[in-house]
């Protein structure tokens, strides 16, 4: 069993079609996608998938960035079984879909060339993040179902468990659970990331840090420097509060809130100039990194109600954008992000145009709070087609079916209980 993958597939729109796309985005769902054009359900493995398109727009010098259709996806499986899956299994949707964009082959195209299409458009994102790697869908829903059965088991009023304690509970439980051949597998372990796969993430871990020494002479030698560029450019960068329309809000809120999940996406511009442009692949870089090996267990510096993110450039470095499932509400997320990683936040977005104003890149910012939810909201993309897999399923109860299952097999008595 591979870590959890993600795909990213950016295609531009035709000039003067993306009306047409957006009218068909519009009929694939209402927040939730509701599989009338691709049924992401029918594909293996996959966590969380969403299409969206992300508008048009100008650089600084004038120069069209074209609207794109975009495609994204969290899933178990390889990258190409997955591409292949979305070519044959969701082809004629596929179709449907990308059939605006450019250079899209014309008339009924084979599998082979509607892959071919889907891989040329893929694009690498610059930092992502998984809630816990190595979880996949099939565990995730197993032990979703065993907490369900259990619970319905210690409901029962035919089963007295009155007098017992909780070994003997549990163990009522487990002869139960081993009975059900839909629920046996639960006292197993669940599966895990290949040896080979966990030795390249060790070489990696380990790999980073050891060619980044080198340059650290350097990086200290260049830090004032890049310090006082930093700080003339925050005094020269434009900082308006930019309000969201109502009309805009409402519809934004509409999308919103369907299921106990819900998908976030927001697009901005670079910072113009290549200072802004490296400094941000630099940060994002490391971020990367950190988010692969120490940020990957539930808790992204705080912020526990995220299930996979991303951050992505597009038209040359020029666009970025951000995409997240998380639990909740817009309201309490950005409330969360503010309260305890405002910090994190300024020091990848205040590279955006027109982010609210910081001092020394990771001050300011979105500290001010109305601000930062203003440019949320401005560059915010809507999302019609979005679906999930575990919709009713929040990480925190995620991660207590975990612990049930864990509980069921072995380790202290009380543990599962306590978590049902």
């Amino acid at each position: 069993m591979p870590y959890q993958r993600s795909l990213t597939i950016v295609a531009p729109v035709c000039e003067g079609a993306e009306s047409d796309v957006e009218t068909l985005l519009a009929t694939m769902g209402d927040g939730v996608a509701n599989g009338s054009v691709i049924d992401f359900g029918a594909l293996d493995g996959v966590h969380f998938a969403r299409l969206m398109m992300i508008p048009s727009d100008t650089d600084r010098d004038g120069a069209r960035l074209p609207a794109s259709v975009v495609l994204l996806s969290d899933f178990d499986v390889t990258v190409n079984a997955h591409l292949e899956q979305l070519a044959q299994t969701a082809g004629a949707g596929i179709d449907r879909v990308f059939g605006r964009c450019e250079d899209y082959p014309e008339g009924e195209p084979a599998g082979r060339d509607r892959l071919d299409y889907l891989r040329r458009h893929v694009v690498e994102e610059a930092a992502r993040y998984v809630n816990t790697t190595g979880r996949t869908v099939l565990q995730i829903r197993q032990e979703s179902a065993l907490r369900d059965a259990i619970e319905a088991t210690l409901d029962d009023p035919a089963r007295n468990r009155d007098g017992l304690d909780p070994g003997d509970v549990r163990g009522a439980v487990r002869e139960l659970v081993a009975q059900d051949p839909e629920l046996a597998g639960a006292l197993e372990p669940a599966e895990r990331p290949t040896l080979a796969e966990r030795a390249r993430e060790k070489v990696h871990l380990v790999a980073v840090p050891l060619l980044s020494l080198p340059l650290l002479p350097i990086l200290l030698l260049v830090a004032p420097f890049w310090a006082l560029l930093l700080r003339a450019h925050e005094k020269r960068d434009k900082a308006p509060d930019v309000k969201p329309g109502e009309e805009r809000v409402q519809m934004l809120a509409a999308l919103e809130d369907h299921l106990v999940q819900n998908p976030f996406t927001a697009i901005g511009r670079v910072k113009p100039g290549r200072f802004r442009r490296w400094t941000l692949v630099v940060i994002l870089f490391y971020l990367n990194y950190a988010t692969r090996h120490f940020f990957n267990r539930g808790d992204l510096a705080g912020v526990k109600t995220i299930h996979f993110a991303r951050w992505v450039f597009i038209d040359d470095k020029r666009r970025m954008f951000f995409a997240s499932n998380y639990d909740g509400s817009l309201e309490s997320y950005m409330d969360d992000f503010i309260d305890k990683v405002a910090w994190g936040l300024n020091l990848v977005f205040s590279n955006g145009v027109g982010y609210p104003r910081t001092s020394w890149l990771v001050r300011g910012g979105a500290r001010d709070e109305l601000a930062f939810k203003d440019y949320l909201r401005v560059h915010q993309v809507p999302t019609r087609a979005w679906y999930s897999a575990y919709g009713r399923l929040t990480a925190l109860n995620i991660q207590q079916n975990e612990r049930i299952r864990a509980g069921l097999r072995g380790g202290d008595e009380s543990t599962w209980v306590q978590s049902l």
